[in-house]
């Protein structure tokens, strides 16, 4: 039997129509496997009837709309996207001499509170932008007279074997540091202050007067009760905890090395998982320990080591020569200057010789020549960028000569020797020359300098007493060791002159500097400076909170400071770090010692990976 077809008009045998598509009704055995199948032969059949050109251009069309909706995909991820640091790689940094004390009662050396700063924590924790955050604090409040600081403690701060950090511990360590005893470096901090511990979660501390920097104090570490309480005043240094210590801060130990003699060589340290800022990106810092600089530099440039801190500027254009090496620097809040003993040395009773002997010192080239311009050249008592300008820092020579301004030596040399003479002259000083010196009356223009034998002071004392001789001041430079200069040069006030510098701290307090209270020792006021008006402001800027009344404060000092010269001030020098440039993170900005570059040491990072924004939260992007 023949099958038949039935058409329409319009068509014909050779243009039939396509087959309808059919449903599940049509084939009832169909599922939707079924159904996409006839819908893609409809679909083929259909390409059938485009000719070669029309298929060409919907093959182009087509690959052109999945190309742009891939790139938009792409697109669109990638702002989606942020990196973050992420947790691995390893840092070695070269230390000189052993750590012998990793306590923060004790610490005294450069090792000593380099280690104290990774693996302890304090009840604040300041940061390099100069702001302090809570650490083992959760908050804090300060009595209306601010005499009374009360700390409420995190209730989940640990100490790296697992113990809760209480209150008991910082009462603890605060009364050891206060034990006279133990001559913690950290004592005069604590004078006069009492502590009291409510309960487990609450100190509060009770000073004997109002006390601004006082928040300063309190980020230094806790040390862990459990462990040290019952150790003997005599047994304390000679602890085995000194150089194996157990805190609550960034970094905890993995491993020490040490030498037959039991000195330690090298500690090798991973992040504490419960420290209280976060766990630290970096799952490896090694501190290694070198005899002298020579070793350490050696090491540096054969690879055994990635960063020096506090590198001698004489030293830096050797060292930043290596490829993968970058340099990190900032001024540090010291102030190095001569300080003239007028009950020594009755010729620098006159102001006019000492306003002289400042004029003579041609500073900018100091900080040239001495610190290969890492400094600030300071003209009073307070460091760059504390209080903004109170006592402003002349720009750098390497500022200077990017400003195409920069003064040669001879002409610096000349101004400063003529205008010394004319201070002198004009002071009633008459030039001898037969004797070759300033004579006024019985009194005659000469004196010693002394300083400690440091590469950086020796260099800058001889600089400045060439300065004075030039302008025909005559001088005599004693270089000490430094025992012999603290014990019977410092602390005995036994100088004419002496070069020597003050850490000031972020918190600027000249209180043991000028203070006429603070002339003897274990006072700082090295020039025996007593002027009732300066230590009225000094007393008042102690208990003043607001910053711009506290500038307001030393500016007032500060302009009586340097009417009377007692000092001839001369630069802040700077904290030079090199470091590989793979490690990220760093910041040096407000740090008052080299320890304080590992303030954020828990941000810092050498890895990173690439996570949606969503995972990643605003503190950890880069």
């Amino acid at each position: 039997m023949e099958e038949s077809y039935s058409h329409s008009p319009e068509t014909t045998p050779q243009e039939s129509p396509l087959p309808p598509v059919r449903t599940g009704e049509q084939y009832p055995f169909a599922g939707k496997a079924s159904i996409s199948w006839r819908r893609f032969e409809y679909l083929s059949q259909l390409m059938r009837q485009f000719s070669p050109s029309e298929r060409l251009a919907l093959y182009i069309f087509s690959g052109l709309i999945a190309l742009s909706t891939f790139i938009l995909i792409v697109h669109l991820s990638d702002t989606m996207l942020v990196t973050i640091p992420k947790y691995g790689g390893s840092f070695v940094e070269g230390e000189i001499g052993p750590a012998r004390f990793v306590n923060p009662v004790l610490a005294i050396s450069g090792p000593d509170k380099d280690m104290t700063e990774l693996i302890y924590s304090g009840l604040m924790r300041a940061m390099p932008n100069g702001s302090m955050v809570p650490d083992l604090a959760e908050s804090y409040s300060i009595s209306e007279d601010g005499t009374t600081y009360t700390f409420k403690m995190r209730s989940d701060a640990t100490f790296q074997d697992g113990t809760p950090v209480t209150s008991e511990d910082v009462a603890f360590t605060i009364r050891a540091t206060q034990n006279s005893a133990l001559k913690s470096p950290r004592q005069a901090d604590w004078v006069g202050v009492t502590i009291t511990t409510p309960d487990a979660r609450t100190v509060v501390f009770k000073l004997p007067h109002a006390y601004t920097p006082f928040m300063e104090d309190t980020t230094m570490g806790i040390l862990p009760k459990h462990l040290w309480d019952g150790i003997s005043d005599q047994d304390f240094a000679y602890n085995a905890l000194n150089t194996h210590p157990i805190g609550s801060g960034p970094y905890m130990i993995d491993r020490v090395n040490t030498d037959k003699t039991g000195s330690v060589t090298r500690y090798d340290l991973k992040p504490f998982s419960h420290f209280t800022l976060g766990k630290a990106h970096i799952a490896t810092i090694s501190l290694v320990f070198y005899p002298n600089t020579d070793a350490l530099n050696k090491a540096f440039l054969g690879g055994s080591v990635d960063a020096i801190a506090g590198v001698d500027p004489s030293d830096v254009a050797i060292l930043k020569d290596r490829k993968d090496a970058a340099l990190a620097k900032s001024i540090l809040p010291r102030v190095f200057g001569v300080f003239f003993n007028q009950s020594h040395n009755p010729a620098l009773v006159d102001l006019a010789a000492r306003k002289a002997l400042d004029a003579a010192v041609d500073k900018q080239a100091l900080v040239r020549n001495a610190l290969q311009d890492y400094g600030a050249v300071l003209d009073g008592p307070i460091p760059q960028g504390i209080f903004g300008d109170v006592s402003p820092a002349t720009p750098s020579t390497e500022a200077l000569k990017e400003a195409g301004i920069a003064p040669t030596s001879t002409t610096s040399d000349s101004r400063h020797t003529e205008e010394a003479r004319t201070i002198l002259q004009n002071g009633g000083w008459k030039f001898n020359t037969e004797t070759n010196t300033w004579e006024k009356g019985k009194l005659t223009l000469h004196f010693t300098l002394a300083t400690a034998d440091e590469p950086e002071l020796v260099a800058t004392a001889h600089a400045v007493a060439a300065d004075w001789q030039a302008a025909g001041i005559t001088v005599d430079v004693y270089v000490y060791p430094i025992s012999d200069f603290n014990s019977t040069i410092l602390r005995p006030r036994n100088y004419d002159a002496i070069l020597f510098g003050e850490v000031v701290g972020r918190s600027a307090d000249l209180f043991a500097f000028w203070d006429s209270s603070q002339r003897n020792d274990p006072g700082l006021n090295l020039s025996m400076y007593a002027n009732s008006q300066a230590s009225s402001l000094l007393t008042k800027a102690r208990s003043t909170h607001d910053d711009k009344d506290r500038k307001a404060i030393y500016q007032q000092f500060t302009t009586i400071l340097k009417k009377d010269v007692p000092a001839v001030f001369l630069y802040s020098p700077a904290f030079v770090y090199i470091l590989p440039a793979s490690l990220h993170g760093v910041e040096t900005g407000a740090i008052t010692t080299p320890a304080e570059r590992f303030l954020n040491v828990y941000q810092w990072y050498t890895e990173t990976e690439r996570v949606w924004s969503i995972f990643a939260s605003a503190n950890t992007q880069i």
